[in-house]
Protein backbone atom coordinates (compact mmCIF):
# COMPACT_ATOMS: atom_id res chain seq x y z
CA UNK A 1 0.00 0.00 0.00
CA UNK A 2 1.29 3.46 -0.92
CA UNK A 3 2.43 5.31 2.18
CA UNK A 4 1.64 8.85 1.03
CA UNK A 5 -1.18 11.19 1.96
CA UNK A 6 -4.53 11.45 0.21
CA UNK A 7 -6.74 14.47 0.77
CA UNK A 8 -10.41 13.49 0.74
CA UNK A 9 -13.38 15.82 0.19
CA UNK A 10 -17.01 14.88 0.83
CA UNK A 11 -20.06 17.05 0.05
CA UNK A 12 -22.75 14.72 -1.30
CA UNK A 13 -25.50 15.67 1.15
CA UNK A 14 -25.48 17.88 4.24
CA UNK A 15 -22.01 17.29 5.71
CA UNK A 16 -19.05 19.29 4.45
CA UNK A 17 -15.96 17.24 5.22
CA UNK A 18 -12.25 17.05 4.51
CA UNK A 19 -9.67 14.55 5.74
CA UNK A 20 -6.11 13.35 5.23
CA UNK A 21 -5.50 9.60 5.32
CA UNK A 22 -2.20 7.79 4.79
CA UNK A 23 -1.46 4.34 3.45
CA UNK A 24 -1.08 2.92 6.96
CA UNK A 25 -4.79 3.47 7.59
CA UNK A 26 -4.12 6.48 9.78
CA UNK A 27 -6.57 9.36 9.72
CA UNK A 28 -3.98 12.10 10.01
CA UNK A 29 -6.53 14.91 10.25
CA UNK A 30 -10.21 15.37 9.60
CA UNK A 31 -12.90 18.00 9.96
CA UNK A 32 -16.66 17.82 9.46
CA UNK A 33 -18.97 20.82 9.35
CA UNK A 34 -22.53 19.78 10.16
CA UNK A 35 -25.54 21.52 8.66
CA UNK A 36 -28.10 20.07 11.07
CA UNK A 37 -29.11 23.45 12.49
CA UNK A 38 -29.71 24.90 9.02
CA UNK A 39 -32.00 22.05 7.94
CA UNK A 40 -33.75 21.30 11.25
CA UNK A 41 -36.59 23.84 10.74
CA UNK A 42 -37.54 22.05 7.50
CA UNK A 43 -37.44 18.51 8.91
CA UNK A 44 -35.00 17.36 6.23
CA UNK A 45 -32.21 18.40 3.91
CA UNK A 46 -32.96 21.33 1.57
CA UNK A 47 -30.64 20.92 -1.45
CA UNK A 48 -30.22 24.66 -2.13
CA UNK A 49 -29.30 25.40 1.49
CA UNK A 50 -26.90 22.47 1.52
CA UNK A 51 -25.10 23.56 -1.65
CA UNK A 52 -24.72 27.12 -0.39
CA UNK A 53 -23.31 25.92 2.92
CA UNK A 54 -20.83 23.65 1.14
CA UNK A 55 -19.57 26.52 -1.00
CA UNK A 56 -19.06 28.71 2.07
CA UNK A 57 -17.32 26.12 4.22
CA UNK A 58 -15.26 23.88 1.99
CA UNK A 59 -12.18 26.06 1.36
CA UNK A 60 -11.65 26.97 5.04
CA UNK A 61 -12.24 23.33 5.98
CA UNK A 62 -9.55 22.04 3.61
CA UNK A 63 -7.14 24.70 4.85
CA UNK A 64 -7.86 23.72 8.46
CA UNK A 65 -7.22 20.02 7.79
CA UNK A 66 -3.87 20.78 6.15
CA UNK A 67 -2.99 23.03 9.09
CA UNK A 68 -4.03 20.37 11.62
CA UNK A 69 -1.75 17.84 9.90
CA UNK A 70 1.11 20.30 9.62
CA UNK A 71 1.49 19.75 5.87
CA UNK A 72 1.11 21.80 2.71
CA UNK A 73 -0.82 20.86 -0.40
CA UNK A 74 2.53 20.14 -2.08
CA UNK A 75 3.07 17.28 0.38
CA UNK A 76 -0.21 15.56 -0.51
CA UNK A 77 0.06 12.72 -3.03
CA UNK A 78 -3.47 12.78 -4.46
CA UNK A 79 -6.81 14.50 -4.06
CA UNK A 80 -9.97 12.39 -3.84
CA UNK A 81 -13.47 13.79 -3.89
CA UNK A 82 -17.00 12.47 -4.02
CA UNK A 83 -18.20 12.76 -7.62
CA UNK A 84 -21.62 11.22 -6.96
CA UNK A 85 -24.19 10.01 -6.24
CA UNK A 86 -25.84 12.68 -4.14
CA UNK A 87 -27.43 16.11 -4.22
CA UNK A 88 -25.91 17.44 -7.41
CA UNK A 89 -25.29 20.98 -6.15
CA UNK A 90 -23.25 19.78 -3.21
CA UNK A 91 -21.41 17.15 -5.25
CA UNK A 92 -20.40 19.82 -7.76
CA UNK A 93 -19.01 22.10 -5.03
CA UNK A 94 -16.75 19.37 -3.65
CA UNK A 95 -15.65 18.04 -7.01
CA UNK A 96 -14.88 21.48 -8.48
CA UNK A 97 -12.86 22.30 -5.37
CA UNK A 98 -10.88 19.08 -5.76
CA UNK A 99 -10.29 19.79 -9.44
CA UNK A 100 -8.97 23.26 -8.65
CA UNK A 101 -6.63 21.91 -5.96
CA UNK A 102 -5.41 19.12 -8.25
CA UNK A 103 -4.75 21.53 -11.08
CA UNK A 104 -3.02 24.09 -8.87
CA UNK A 105 -0.76 21.49 -7.20
CA UNK A 106 -0.27 19.17 -10.19
CA UNK A 107 -1.60 16.24 -8.14
CA UNK A 108 -3.73 13.35 -9.45
CA UNK A 109 -7.50 13.68 -9.08
CA UNK A 110 -9.48 10.65 -7.89
CA UNK A 111 -13.24 10.90 -8.45
CA UNK A 112 -14.84 8.61 -5.87
CA UNK A 113 -18.26 7.02 -5.89
CA UNK A 114 -19.75 7.94 -2.51
CA UNK A 115 -21.13 4.41 -2.17
CA UNK A 116 -17.66 2.99 -2.79
CA UNK A 117 -16.42 5.15 0.07
CA UNK A 118 -18.94 3.42 2.35
CA UNK A 119 -18.19 0.01 0.85
CA UNK A 120 -14.46 0.27 1.55
CA UNK A 121 -14.64 2.19 4.85
CA UNK A 122 -14.60 -0.99 6.99
CA UNK A 123 -11.15 -1.79 5.53
CA UNK A 124 -9.89 1.58 6.78
CA UNK A 125 -10.69 0.56 10.35
CA UNK A 126 -9.93 -3.17 10.05
CA UNK A 127 -6.70 -4.16 8.32
CA UNK A 128 -7.65 -7.83 8.61
CA UNK A 129 -10.74 -7.49 6.41
CA UNK A 130 -10.06 -9.16 3.08
CA UNK A 131 -12.06 -9.53 -0.12
CA UNK A 132 -14.57 -10.91 -0.93
CA UNK A 133 -17.15 -9.92 1.69
CA UNK A 134 -20.90 -9.47 1.74
CA UNK A 135 -21.82 -5.83 2.32
CA UNK A 136 -25.11 -4.50 3.61
CA UNK A 137 -25.02 -0.83 2.59
CA UNK A 138 -27.67 1.08 4.52
CA UNK A 139 -27.76 4.87 4.36
CA UNK A 140 -30.23 7.70 3.96
CA UNK A 141 -30.70 7.13 0.24
CA UNK A 142 -29.55 3.56 -0.34
CA UNK A 143 -30.29 0.07 0.90
CA UNK A 144 -28.35 -2.62 -0.95
CA UNK A 145 -26.63 -5.95 -0.49
CA UNK A 146 -23.44 -6.27 -2.52
CA UNK A 147 -20.71 -8.83 -2.95
CA UNK A 148 -17.47 -6.84 -2.71
CA UNK A 149 -14.85 -8.79 -4.64
CA UNK A 150 -12.19 -6.08 -4.69
CA UNK A 151 -11.68 -2.39 -5.38
CA UNK A 152 -14.07 -1.57 -8.22
CA UNK A 153 -15.56 -5.09 -8.14
CA UNK A 154 -19.12 -4.87 -6.87
CA UNK A 155 -22.02 -7.19 -7.63
CA UNK A 156 -25.40 -6.03 -6.43
CA UNK A 157 -27.50 -8.85 -5.01
CA UNK A 158 -30.42 -6.80 -3.67
CA UNK A 159 -31.69 -3.25 -3.45
CA UNK A 160 -34.80 -1.42 -2.30
CA UNK A 161 -37.80 -1.18 -4.58
CA UNK A 162 -39.03 2.00 -2.85
CA UNK A 163 -37.67 3.74 0.26
CA UNK A 164 -34.21 3.15 1.65
CA UNK A 165 -33.96 2.15 5.31
CA UNK A 166 -32.50 5.51 6.29
CA UNK A 167 -35.42 7.27 4.60
CA UNK A 168 -37.85 5.10 6.55
CA UNK A 169 -36.15 6.05 9.82
CA UNK A 170 -36.22 9.75 8.91
CA UNK A 171 -39.88 9.65 7.88
CA UNK A 172 -40.81 7.78 11.04
CA UNK A 173 -39.05 10.47 13.06
CA UNK A 174 -41.01 13.14 11.20
CA UNK A 175 -44.31 11.33 11.82
CA UNK A 176 -43.49 11.12 15.53
CA UNK A 177 -42.33 14.74 15.69
CA UNK A 178 -38.79 13.81 16.72
CA UNK A 179 -36.98 16.36 14.58
CA UNK A 180 -33.91 16.09 12.37
CA UNK A 181 -31.75 14.06 12.00
CA UNK A 182 -34.30 11.33 12.48
CA UNK A 183 -32.44 8.03 12.71
CA UNK A 184 -30.67 8.60 16.04
CA UNK A 185 -33.85 10.12 17.51
CA UNK A 186 -35.92 7.04 16.63
CA UNK A 187 -33.27 4.75 18.09
CA UNK A 188 -33.21 6.69 21.38
CA UNK A 189 -36.99 6.70 21.72
CA UNK A 190 -37.24 3.01 20.81
CA UNK A 191 -35.24 2.13 23.94
CA UNK A 192 -38.22 3.31 26.01
CA UNK A 193 -40.87 1.32 24.10
CA UNK A 194 -42.18 -2.21 23.66
CA UNK A 195 -41.26 -3.59 20.21
CA UNK A 196 -44.23 -5.99 20.35
CA UNK A 197 -46.84 -3.40 21.29
CA UNK A 198 -47.76 -2.25 17.77
CA UNK A 199 -48.53 -4.73 14.97
CA UNK A 200 -46.55 -3.49 11.97
CA UNK A 201 -45.94 -5.22 8.62
CA UNK A 202 -42.68 -6.78 7.46
CA UNK A 203 -42.68 -6.10 3.69
CA UNK A 204 -41.21 -8.91 1.54
CA UNK A 205 -40.37 -11.02 4.60
CA UNK A 206 -39.77 -14.56 3.35
CA UNK A 207 -40.18 -13.53 -0.29
CA UNK A 208 -38.27 -15.30 -3.03
CA UNK A 209 -37.58 -11.83 -4.42
CA UNK A 210 -34.20 -10.70 -2.99
CA UNK A 211 -35.01 -7.02 -2.55
CA UNK A 212 -36.10 -4.68 0.26
CA UNK A 213 -39.24 -2.60 0.70
CA UNK A 214 -39.93 -0.08 3.46
CA UNK A 215 -42.68 2.19 2.06
CA UNK A 216 -45.48 0.04 3.48
CA UNK A 217 -43.85 -0.03 6.90
CA UNK A 218 -43.55 3.75 6.89
CA UNK A 219 -47.25 4.08 5.95
CA UNK A 220 -48.21 1.69 8.76
CA UNK A 221 -46.31 3.87 11.22
CA UNK A 222 -48.35 6.87 10.06
CA UNK A 223 -51.62 4.97 10.57
CA UNK A 224 -50.52 3.84 14.02
CA UNK A 225 -49.72 7.42 14.99
CA UNK A 226 -53.02 8.70 13.64
CA UNK A 227 -54.95 6.03 15.54
CA UNK A 228 -53.74 7.51 18.81
CA UNK A 229 -53.86 4.20 20.69
CA UNK A 230 -50.12 3.67 21.14
CA UNK A 231 -47.33 5.68 22.71
CA UNK A 232 -44.69 7.19 20.47
CA UNK A 233 -42.07 5.07 22.22
CA UNK A 234 -43.95 1.87 21.41
CA UNK A 235 -44.38 2.93 17.78
CA UNK A 236 -40.67 3.71 17.50
CA UNK A 237 -39.68 0.40 19.09
CA UNK A 238 -42.10 -1.57 16.90
CA UNK A 239 -40.87 0.20 13.78
CA UNK A 240 -37.23 -0.47 14.60
CA UNK A 241 -37.96 -4.15 15.28
CA UNK A 242 -39.93 -4.53 12.04
CA UNK A 243 -37.11 -2.87 10.08
CA UNK A 244 -34.58 -5.15 11.73
CA UNK A 245 -36.64 -8.24 10.94
CA UNK A 246 -36.74 -7.23 7.28
CA UNK A 247 -33.01 -6.51 7.16
CA UNK A 248 -32.11 -9.82 8.79
CA UNK A 249 -34.44 -11.81 6.53
CA UNK A 250 -33.16 -10.24 3.32
CA UNK A 251 -29.50 -10.43 4.37
CA UNK A 252 -29.90 -14.05 5.46
CA UNK A 253 -31.22 -14.86 2.00
CA UNK A 254 -28.17 -13.26 0.37
CA UNK A 255 -25.78 -15.10 2.68
CA UNK A 256 -27.45 -18.43 1.96
CA UNK A 257 -26.95 -17.91 -1.76
CA UNK A 258 -23.34 -16.71 -1.52
CA UNK A 259 -20.15 -18.65 -0.95
CA UNK A 260 -16.48 -18.05 -0.28
CA UNK A 261 -17.06 -14.97 1.86
CA UNK A 262 -14.60 -13.66 4.44
CA UNK A 263 -17.11 -11.63 6.49
CA UNK A 264 -20.51 -10.00 6.77
CA UNK A 265 -19.98 -6.25 6.67
CA UNK A 266 -22.36 -3.33 7.28
CA UNK A 267 -21.68 0.27 6.30
CA UNK A 268 -23.57 3.53 5.85
CA UNK A 269 -25.33 5.87 8.24
CA UNK A 270 -27.87 3.34 9.50
CA UNK A 271 -24.96 1.06 10.44
CA UNK A 272 -24.58 3.30 13.50
CA UNK A 273 -27.83 1.85 14.90
CA UNK A 274 -26.83 -0.48 17.74
CA UNK A 275 -29.94 -2.68 17.51
CA UNK A 276 -29.32 -3.35 13.82
CA UNK A 277 -25.62 -4.00 14.50
CA UNK A 278 -26.47 -6.54 17.19
CA UNK A 279 -28.92 -8.34 14.92
CA UNK A 280 -26.41 -8.53 12.08
CA UNK A 281 -23.66 -9.75 14.40
CA UNK A 282 -25.90 -12.63 15.48
CA UNK A 283 -26.71 -13.37 11.84
CA UNK A 284 -23.02 -13.49 10.93
CA UNK A 285 -22.40 -15.94 13.77
CA UNK A 286 -25.23 -18.09 12.42
CA UNK A 287 -23.22 -18.47 9.18
CA UNK A 288 -19.87 -18.82 10.94
CA UNK A 289 -18.61 -15.49 9.60
CA UNK A 290 -16.90 -12.55 11.31
CA UNK A 291 -19.06 -9.44 11.58
CA UNK A 292 -17.35 -6.19 10.64
CA UNK A 293 -18.72 -2.69 11.08
CA UNK A 294 -16.75 0.55 10.91
CA UNK A 295 -16.53 2.82 13.96
CA UNK A 296 -19.56 5.07 14.38
CA UNK A 297 -17.60 8.07 13.09
CA UNK A 298 -17.04 6.29 9.77
CA UNK A 299 -20.68 5.23 9.34
CA UNK A 300 -22.15 8.63 8.58
CA UNK A 301 -20.89 10.75 5.68
CA UNK A 302 -17.25 11.66 6.17
CA UNK A 303 -14.18 12.51 4.10
CA UNK A 304 -11.88 9.89 5.66
CA UNK A 305 -13.72 7.15 3.78
CA UNK A 306 -13.34 9.12 0.53
CA UNK A 307 -9.62 9.57 1.15
CA UNK A 308 -9.31 5.86 1.95
CA UNK A 309 -11.09 4.92 -1.27
CA UNK A 310 -8.46 7.07 -2.97
CA UNK A 311 -5.72 5.13 -1.19
CA UNK A 312 -7.27 1.85 -2.33
CA UNK A 313 -7.30 3.12 -5.91
CA UNK A 314 -3.70 4.33 -5.69
CA UNK A 315 -2.60 0.88 -4.54
CA UNK A 316 -3.92 -0.74 -7.73
CA UNK A 317 -1.24 -1.63 -10.24
CA UNK A 318 -3.24 -0.07 -13.09
CA UNK A 319 -4.03 3.22 -11.33
CA UNK A 320 -4.85 6.13 -13.60
CA UNK A 321 -5.96 9.54 -12.34
CA UNK A 322 -9.35 10.82 -13.41
CA UNK A 323 -9.51 13.60 -15.99
CA UNK A 324 -10.15 17.11 -14.79
CA UNK A 325 -13.27 17.32 -16.94
CA UNK A 326 -14.99 14.39 -15.20
CA UNK A 327 -18.61 15.27 -14.46
CA UNK A 328 -20.48 15.19 -11.17
CA UNK A 329 -23.23 12.57 -11.15
CA UNK A 330 -26.49 12.65 -9.15
CA UNK A 331 -26.81 8.88 -9.70
CA UNK A 332 -23.95 6.43 -9.96
CA UNK A 333 -24.60 2.73 -9.36
CA UNK A 334 -21.79 0.63 -7.93
CA UNK A 335 -22.89 -2.23 -10.17
CA UNK A 336 -23.93 -0.68 -13.52
CA UNK A 337 -24.58 -4.13 -14.95
CA UNK A 338 -27.16 -5.09 -12.32
CA UNK A 339 -30.56 -5.96 -13.71
CA UNK A 340 -33.24 -3.28 -13.29
CA UNK A 341 -35.77 -3.87 -10.53
CA UNK A 342 -39.35 -2.77 -10.21
CA UNK A 343 -40.35 0.41 -8.45
CA UNK A 344 -37.92 3.06 -7.32
CA UNK A 345 -35.14 0.49 -7.24
CA UNK A 346 -34.02 1.79 -10.62
CA UNK A 347 -32.22 4.53 -8.63
CA UNK A 348 -29.70 1.98 -7.40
Amino acid sequence: MKQGLVLGIESSCDETAAALVDGERRIVAQRIASQDDAHRPYGGVVPEIAARAHSERIAPLVAAVLHDAGVTLAEVDAIAATAGPGLIGGVMVGLVTAKALAMASDKPLIAVNHLEGHALSPRLADAALQFPYLLLLVSGGHCQVLRVGGVGQYRRLATTIDDALGEAFDKTAKILGLGFPGGPAVERLAREGNPKAVPLPRPLLGSTEPHFSFAGLKSAVLRAKQAGTHTDADIAAAFQQAALDCVIDRTRRALAESGGLTALVVAGGVAANQTIRAGLEALAAEFGLPFVAPPLALCTDNAAMIAWAGQERLALGNFKPDPLDIAARPRWPLDPDAAPVRGAGVKA
